[in-house]
């Protein structure tokens, strides 16, 4: 199981670059950027409430659950 976070989406969909997203959330961009590639092992609520306000979206929008067997779960995807 895996929690993929697709924030590079939402910034290409608003345009916003990675330091301009930082400075706006409050966060280093180094830290952004770990987000950003789904290298985060977590989250606060609060960092997770900033950059959905400044991208004007919805945690789902950001985050989708992965089983095991690699198949995408929520978001975009069609019910099975």
């Amino acid at each position: 199981m895996a929690i993929l976070v697709n924030l590079d989406l939402e910034m290409a969909r608003r345009r916003i670059g990675l330091t301009e997203l930082a400075d706006r959330v409050g966060i280093t961009p180094a830290n952004l950027s770990v987000l950003k590639n789904n290298r985060a092992k977590a989250i606060r609520f609060t960092t997770l409430d900033a950059i959905c306000r400044e991208l004007a979206c919805q945690p789902a929008d950001l985050l989708v659950h992965v089983p095991d067997d690699g198949a995408p779960t929520g978001g975009d995807q069609p019910p099975s």
